[in-house]
């Protein structure tokens, strides 16, 4: 298993007002000995602005080659445009195979979505309708990413509407594409099967936990986030994400299943809002490894 860290968790939240560039973040994860980096499609890193041609994403292979990082993935900037929305369909699909260019063109196996609402954004009336319209969306998104041999994860959230476990399993059931997968971020599994945060209508747990919602996905998961969970949002909006053994999470519980997901090559950490991230980086990294040190052991 190879192991990157996410470089959003250093331009996001408490270092939005002075965000780490992304190539000081490239020569600290080399020094520590990381297999690659997730790459943040947001400014200011590896946008599509800052990055608008092959010929401009040349020098940056260049640089991650120099450095010896791979890419484990790709989280592209959908702000501007809802899949959700009425209309938004054409727009969202370019702005996507845009956004797959990037992929191909740096060297990213994947490319993560969102569903861009927030919860409560969608009345009663038409919340099943706009499920089946991203759906419909994705599943053409899902085409085009094979097209170019990118690899498309969604990554559910309490930040995001269509949160409840039903629902995930739902949505790839009726996206229905081989080249769409779960991205499992094991913060967000905790807040969305154990706590039920920010959810549609009527609240929705699993009595296994992140345990039973694992085994519902399992089969359909094709990325993974590790960082872990002290059970409470961050703003009111998403998960908290804490370092990895700060929180409530069995890790040695779930780790061994989840290297055992077939297709996995990358465990990426992901430490999205948390103050003090940069001072983590070789502590994460060493605590993965030991958790891959005990996967070996159950295996």
């Amino acid at each position: 298993m190879k192991i990157s860290m996410g470089s959003w968790a250093f331009s996001f939240g408490p270092y939005s007002d002075r965000p780490i560039p992304f190539e000081q973040i490239v020569e600290r994860l080399s020094e520590a000995g990381y297999d690659g980096v997730e790459v943040c499609g947001f400014p200011p890193h590896v946008s599509l602005d800052r990055y608008p041609t092959t010929e401009s994403r040349r020098d940056l292979v260049a640089f991650l080659n120099d450095h010896h990082l791979g890419v484990s993935g790709y989280t592209a900037d959908f702000s501007t445009v809802n899949p959700l929305g009425e209309g938004n369909k054409e727009r969202y699909l370019d702005l996507f195979e845009r956004c797959v260019e990037m992929c191909v063109d740096i060297g990213s196996p994947a490319i993560r979505v969102d569903s861009v609402a927030a919860p409560g954004s969608i009345s009663d009336d038409t919340y099943n309708a706009a499920f089946k319209r991203l759906a419909l969306v994705w599943n053409e998104a899902a085409a085009i990413a094979e097209k170019y041999g990118v690899r498309m994860v969604w990554e559910f959230e309490p930040g995001f509407i269509f949160n409840k476990p039903s629902e995930i399993l739902s949505m790839h059931k009726r996206v229905s594409h081989p080249n769409f997968g779960i991205l499992f971020d094991t913060s967000h599994a905790y807040m969305c099967s154990v706590v039920g945060a920010r959810q549609h209508g009527r609240q929705e747990t699993l009595p296994g936990g992140v345990v039973e919602l694992l085994k519902m996905l399992q089969s359909r998961i094709g990325a993974v986030h590790l960082v872990d969970s002290d059970g409470t949002l961050h703003g009111d909006e998403t998960s908290t994400h804490c370092p990895l053994g700060e929180g409530v999470i069995g890790f040695r519980t779930i780790a061994p299943q989840l290297a055992l997901i077939p297709g996995i090559e990358w465990w990426c950490i992901d430490l999205c809002f948390w103050p003090g991230s940069w001072d983590l980086v070789e502590r994460s990294r060493q605590r993965v490894l030991d958790l891959l040190a005990l996967s070996a052991l159950d295996s």
